[in-house]
């Protein structure tokens, strides 16, 4: 009897991952590009605040819609069908933005612009998930940490070309992303793991049939991600501010929010291995209460110097935190992804706003203690909805 050789062992897709890095660091790069020059898009337009807030507004609404209708998409036919077309959509989107001048065609513009970024974002997030499961072990938190570092690179681009018109910057970088996202369709095509595939199998699996996560779970996991968020979009509006509270320069002030980015870097490029070796819920815990200690310490004793440490530590702190909530999201399926990303982006819009009305009832430190609290129900909520099923 001919004897059967035994299977070769199953290789993690490291193509598949290498190739997932671009979806994740270019649409960063974007998301920098468009932000630094905000303020030349609003002199174009000549737009005030109220009307530059209806443009964001736009763009908001856009994510979201774009998140919803993706994980429903992904569900259906497959998450790497959202990596390609809306990548190349997304930069098209930036490109038209900078030839706007006009309120309306801002406005349609961010509506297409958000959308185009929700759709990319589950994808890229979904297919991350397919992705770490071929890989039996933990590789969420350094897909995200390229998002950090292509938003680094974006905005040293737009530091580095404040002399160039902001119409031709976008349309440069739009051209870019399109170029990346079809440069990569071979590879996705032929990618092994974005869509669920098992090992020595050319048979996608259905992801509809993936276990579902309890109602109850996937609630606790939306409000864990709108915490975390809200905590970013906080750090990104409030940090700088809440130095130059205390009265330090323009300067050291803008220091707190790069101290927050860079830990949060840091902690994502370590967090596959801490949650590799102790675990996601283990690790999200220990990260949540290093947050709140860290930041609530810096509130109490009120000093320059405590309050950048305070913002260090909540950036490190929360650095493995949405990439987890993703990996358990991910246990349902795309569209799971899709409603606890969009629960996620609810906090990362609305936080900035509620910080600045309690602030104006109370005081800015009393407002920020908001942090504190998401930070500790973060570590205490965290295990229940990170534990393996």
């Amino acid at each position: 009897m001919t004897a059967i050789a035994p299977a070769a062992p199953y290789a993690p897709p490291r193509t598949d991952r290498r190739l997932l890095f671009r979806f994740f660091a270019v649409p960063g790069m974007v998301m920098a590009v468009w932000g630094a020059r905000m303020p030349a898009v609003q002199a174009a337009a000549h737009l005030g605040p109220g009307r530059l807030a209806l443009v964001l507004l736009g763009a908001a609404a856009g994510m979201v819609v774009g998140v919803q209708a993706g994980g429903r998409w992904a569900h259906r036919h497959g998450s790497s069908r959202l990596l390609v077309a809306p990548m190349a959509a997304f930069g098209v989107a930036l490109a038209l933005l900078g030839q706007c001048r006009t309120l309306p065609t801002l406005i349609l513009g961010a509506v297409l612009f958000g959308l185009t970024h929700g759709l990319l974002d589950v994808g890229a997030n979904a297919c991350a998930v397919h992705c770490e499961i071929a890989y039996k072990r933990s590789i969420m938190a350094g897909l995200h940490s390229s998002f950090s570092v292509g938003a680094l690179c974006g905005a040293v681009l737009a530091a580095a070309t404040t002399w160039m018109p902001h119409n031709l910057l976008f349309a440069i970088v739009g051209a870019f992303t399109v170029l990346a996202a079809l440069t990569a369709r071979q590879g996705v095509l032929s990618a092994t793991s974005l869509d669920g595939t098992p090992p020595h199998s050319h048979k996608p699996t259905d992801t509809r049939r993936a276990p579902p996560n309890s109602r109850s779970t996937m609630w606790l996991l939306g409000a864990l991600a709108a915490a975390c968020l809200w905590a970013e979009g906080a750090a990104a509006d409030w940090s700088a501010v809440h130095l130059h509270f205390l009265g330090t320069s323009e300067a050291t002030a803008a220091t707190a929010y790069a101290l927050y980015s860079a830990a949060m870097a840091a902690g994502r490029l370590l967090g596959d291995r801490l949650t590799t070796r102790f675990g996601a819920p283990a690790v999200v815990r220990a990260g949540g209460a290093l947050a709140a200690a860290g930041l609530g310490c810096a509130l109490a004793v009120g000093t320059s110097t405590a309050a950048l440490l305070g913002w260090l530590a909540l950036g490190a702190g929360l650095s493995t935190a949405m990439p987890s909530l993703i990996t358990a999201a991910g246990r349902g399926g795309p569209r799971a992804v899709g409603t606890v990303t969009a629960a996620g982006y609810v906090g990362l819009l609305a936080g900035p706003a509620a910080i600045g009305a309690l602030a104006a009832l109370t005081s800015l430190p009393v407002a920020l203690t908001v942090l504190v609290v998401m930070a500790a129900a973060v570590a205490f909520l965290s295990p229940r909805a990170l534990a393996p099923r």
